[in-house]
Order: structure tokens, then sequence, then C-alpha cells
């Protein structure tokens, strides 16, 4: 194997890697800082899956409960969420004084854990959800932390009779943690025939039965999502807490991308950083929701990588450090611009 085709592999397996699971499952890591979520990532056994599947009884091995302040500074560390930073931080400090008192033998009020999450996609939902099953392992209120991210087609099942029992089967696994319910408004009946509503029935009755070691996390669309929880007496009176996600803003998408670089012993270098900028606000002007805020600087991450690969495969030698360095024609390419090495500048569309 020559050093052309050492690098083509080495590069399609950096990007195979990041890809694993799908860009709906990506690694809650990806928003926030490398140092607290290298350290927990080796404790953290892995999760039940979120595809549906069939099967028996899985059971989690307990999460080791981790440092209360090692935890902040964690959520603290994250890119952007600024609101969000400070809603889950007085979570945080309700939850432990509540606990502190029932260890004391004081009453407390009545405390709901259950979460509504509304936002675009790829604004960190997952990534805080995963936190706060961490976060309620610490404190002690959940047995596991572990966190079961579902979906509607990991709920509803098309016979009678069927839905619950995979409903169940979810449930089962989340129980000590927290399940996570993407796009929850889907459940909502589409039609006479639909069990969506089975499956509401099903978890209402988990959160009431376990109400001391299970917490149950909606997302999705913010109007969707209101309507949906106030369609069923029972999610009006089971949540009503909500976080609100904003979109992140250029700066902090070119920081996500920045982030994804120091990750991956990348280095930028110069004029790269503002061609990358100028890309993300292109894709994100042209995709706007479906653009998909980090998931869509994922997006163009690997593009960018792809055709690093592509240009480093062509060369007769290249150092470690053309491996590591990302150069503006990198993007260019990415975006289907040709690019004039001579005068560094974009000359037209490959694709127009």
């Amino acid at each position: 194997m020559d050093k052309k085709d050492e690098i083509i592999l080495q590069q399609l397996e950096v990007i195979r890697s990041m890809s694993e699971g799908g860009l709906r499952r990506m690694g809650d890591d990806f928003w926030g800082a490398p140092k607290a979520a290298a350290k927990n990532e080796s404790k953290t056994p892995p999760t039940a899956a979120s595809s549906g599947e069939g099967g028996g009884k899985q059971e989690e091995e307990p999460l080791p409960p981790e440092d209360m302040n090692d935890l902040k500074a964690e959520l603290d560390g994250y890119i952007g969420l600024a609101e969000v930073k400070r809603e889950v931080g007085s979570l945080i400090n309700m939850a432990t004084v509540f606990q502190r008192r029932r260890d004391a033998g004081l009453p407390t009020t009545d405390f709901s854990l259950h979460m509504v999450f509304t936002g675009n996609p790829g604004t960190g939902k997952t990534m805080i959800a995963r936190l706060m099953a961490r976060v309620y392992r610490a404190l002690g209120i959940l047995s596991k932390g572990q966190l079961v991210e579902v979906d509607r087609s990991a709920l509803v099942a098309g016979y009678v009779g069927q839905t619950a029992i995979k409903t169940q089967q979810q449930l089962q696994k989340a129980l000590g943690g927290v399940l996570f319910i993407d796009e929850a408004y889907a459940l909502n009946g589409r039609s006479d025939n639909d069990f969506g509503q089975e499956a509401i029935d099903t978890i209402l009755k988990a959160m009431e039965d376990h109400r001391d070691d299970l917490v149950v996390i909606v997302a999705g669309y913010d109007e969707l999502m209101e309507r949906f929880i106030h369609s069923n007496p029972g999610l009006e009176s089971r949540f009503n807490r909500y976080l609100h996600f904003d979109d992140y803003s250029t700066d902090e998408m070119v920081d996500i991308f920045k982030l994804q670089c120091k990750k991956g012993s990348y280095t930028l270098a110069d004029g790269t950083e503002a061609e990358v900028r100028e890309f993300i606000d292109a894709a994100n002007d042209a995709g706007g929701v479906a653009f998909g805020n980090a998931r869509g600087v994922r997006n163009l991450f690997e593009q960018i990588l792809t055709e690093q690969a592509n240009r480093l495969a062509a060369m007769d030698e290249f150092t470690k450090e053309d491996l590591m360095t990302i150069l503006p024609e990198d993007v260019w390419k990415a975006r289907g611009m040709d690019y004039d090495i001579e005068n560094r500048s974009s000359c037209h569309n490959i694709h127009g």
C-alpha cells in the first residue's frame, strides 16, 4: 500500500467513524467541552438502542455517580445555549436542595422532573437530556442514569395490542434513567385506527407507577409540542417545565466547527476560517430549518474532510502537517466551487 492509498483510507475512516450511527443520533459531545466529554465518555456504558427493535428485557448497568461540580462545568462549557444553561442550572439547584431536604427528613412539595424540550433540530436537545440523566444520577434521584432515545416508530405498532407491548419494552430499558421521546407530537392519532394514544396512555401510567425512578423528556418543534401537551389532560398535568432551544448563531456554528477541528487534530490554514464562515452562512440561508444547526455544521465538516482527502490523494508526497491542515480550497471544493490556486479566489460553480 503506497502513501496515497494510506491517506485515503485514513481519511475515509475518520469520516466513517464520525458518521456512524447516523446524524439523528450523533454524539451529544458534538456541541460541548471536549475535556469533560472525554472524561465521562469512558464511564458511560452503551445505552439501549433507539431503533425500537423487539426483544426481552435489557438491563442497564448503573452509571457511577459523577461529581456535580464537574457536571456544572461541562454544562458551562457547551457552546451557546445561554437560556438553556440558566434554566438547567436553576433546575439542578432546585433538585439538589429538594434531595437534601428529603435526606434530612424534611417535607418537600411535589416536584416534577419531566420536561418538554422545544426547538429546531440540531440545537442540543438530546445532549441536554443526557446531561440531565447524569445529573439526576449524581443526586441519587435516578438509580442508573442512562438515556433511552426513541421516536414514534419505536413505540407504536400497526396491530391491536402490540403498541403497549412495544412501548413497555422501551420503558423497561429506560427505568432508572431518562426516556427521551423525539418528535413526540407524532404520537397524536393520525386516524381512527392509529395506536399512538395507546403509547401515550402506557407512558403516562409508567410515569405514575415509577415516579421515583423514571424521567420522561419529550421534544420537538415549538407549536407542535404545545398542541401535543395540551391535547391530553394527563400530559398537561405531568409536563409543566419547558425548555426552549434557540437556533445557533453563525459565530456559534463557527465555534462548533473549530471544536470539531480541535477534536480531530485538524488546523485551519490562513484564510480558511473566513471561508468556513461563508460556507455556513450560505448553507444556513439556503437550508433554513432544514440546515439543522450543529448537525448542518457536522455535514459541512464531513464534506470538507472529503475534499481534503481528495486533494492529499493527488499529491506525490505529504507531511504530517499536510494531514492536519484544512485549506481554503478544500472549503470551496466542498461548496461545489472551483478554486484558483494562483489567485486564491473562487472562480465558478462546478455544478452550475
